[in-house]
């Protein structure tokens, strides 16, 4: 299952990627500034003037996992609609302003939270922000365009119903999940996005885009005054808070399990998973260290013993999901019916492995390098930026989070990471979903219906 859904927007967005290849060297020079608006609105700014160029990312609580039973797919269809039309413009006459005034909007939903991005000119930055200020607080969801995405999204839902990938993923989150909204499809199905009306997608807006849970990050070229002042037109009416809803409760079940879907496929797909650590955990950069040891690619240990020694994938990735309700360790492989077992048995041997005996210090010295040194890369635009300060804001860290964290990677010692590694990876509880014609594996347990 795809845990993040839908991010779409106006073709000038695909103009700003291009333009926002900005110079080398600024993931160095980051200097975040705490803004407050007149009417007490805050964000985090990274001022850059060298191009005319705005950025700004936004997030509000409440996604895919606050959607009515029944209703699965509400908040993606919310999210691809809210560009479509709004205050006085229909779709066209919005999507037209956009286009003619290189505005770059768009509107995400994840399982946790609910996405707006902006990307606009300086010159432009006043309609730019008044039409964010529309979207959130004036969407139109008229009858054509609201027919028009619904239409789209159900094609690919029925696009996925086959895909041994999307039925393995379904499985597991199906049967780790049975009672909670994470193990229900985050993009809906054919049959809840139909059942998905105007009221419904006006409902959660009201209740999920709200000052109360609004986090907002800024790059590029605007002081603060001005965006003390934009922060305010843009998200001053929007409502203080919406109805809350209490956290549901979601720890993962049939731990140890597998899962077999018989599919007339010549290559079998694996899922696999279990419980993670807590994204605030003291023991995050530790947990860092040994995942990317364990899956960062070429030289992990998944990808060194199961792709390059045996040949039995093209490829194997293992991630952390830090989800509100859970967090998780989630990864996939796929490879030849003839080979599941074999795979599956390696993947139990190499986590177990880990737990027992942990890290080389080859394995760590390395880690460090590549992590320290590849963080930089990520934030050669204002994107990425503008993403991470809403991350750390959402994450509660500190504004001078950044500031130190090369020292506290290479202040986790190998005495930290064995005792991680025994916390982190858990072999008897890593559950598999298969999706194929695997030979010498045998399901534990019936798989539950994945449902579409």
């Amino acid at each position: 299952m795809m845990r993040s859904v839908i991010a779409r927007a106006s073709v000038p967005f695909l103009i700003f990627a291009a333009l926002l290849l900005v110079r080398p060297g600024i993931a160095e020079a980051i200097e975040i500034q705490r803004i407050v608006s007149p009417g007490g609105i805050e964000a985090w700014l990274v001022e850059d003037h060298k191009n005319p160029i705005i950025t700004l990312s936004a997030s509000f609580e409440g996604g895919a996992a606050a959607d009515p039973d029944g209703k699965e797919g509400l908040a993606v269809l919310t999210a691809s609609l809210l560009d479509e039309g709004a205050g006085p413009y229909d779709s066209d006459a919005f999507r037209r302003k956009l286009e003619d005034m290189v505005i770059g909007l768009g509107f995400s939903a994840r399982n946790d939270s609910f996405g707006a991005s902006l990307q606009t000119l300086t010159e432009n930055s006043d309609e730019a922000f008044d039409l964010l200020r529309l979207a959130m607080t004036e969407p139109r969801f008229d009858t054509e365009p609201v027919e028009r995405i619904r239409a789209q999204i159900v094609a690919g839902l029925k696009r996925s119903e086959n895909r041994p990938q999307a039925i393995a993923s379904r499985i597991w989150w199906r049967a780790a999940f049975p009672h909670h909204p994470y193990g229900r499809p985050s993009g809906g199905t054919v049959e809840s996005v139909g059942h998905v009306t105007t009221a419904d997608m006006k409902a959660f807006a009201g209740r999920v885009l709200t000052r109360g849970s609004l986090k907002i990050g800024v790059v590029g070229d605007i002081a603060p005054e001005r965006l003390g002042t934009l922060l305010d037109k843009t998200f001053g009416t929007l409502p203080e808070s919406g109805p809350s809803t209490p956290p549901v409760p979601a720890k993962p079940a049939a731990i140890g399990e597998t899962f077999v879907v018989q599919n007339p496929v010549p290559q079998s797909v694996v899922v696999f998973g279990h419980r993670g650590i807590p994204r605030n955990d003291p023991d995050r950069f530790a947990a860092s260290i040994l995942m990317e040891i364990m899956a960062g690619g070429f030289g992990s240990r998944l990808t060194e013993e199961i792709r390059e020694k045996r040949g039995l994938t093209y490829g194997i990735y293992a991630y952390t999901l830090p989800l509100e309700d859970a967090q998780m360790i989630m990864g996939g492989v796929s490879t030849r019916n003839d080979k599941v077992a074999e795979t599956v048995g390696l993947v139990r041997e190499i986590w177990a492995e880990m737990a027992l005996n942990g890290p080389t210090e080859e394995e760590v010295r390395d880690a460090k390098t590549y992590i320290n040194g590849s963080f930089p890369m990520r934030l050669t635009s204002s994107r990425p930026i503008a993403g991470l300060l809403v991350s750390l804001q959402r994450d509660g860290r500190a504004i001078d989070y950044l500031d130190g964290r090369e020292d506290r990677i290479n202040a986790v010692t190998m005495a930290d990471l064995k005792r991680v590694a025994k916390r982190l990876f858990l072999a008897d509880e890593l559950t598999f979903s298969v999706v194929g014609q695997p030979q010498g594996l045998t399901a534990t347990a019936p798989a539950p219906e994945p449902r579409s």
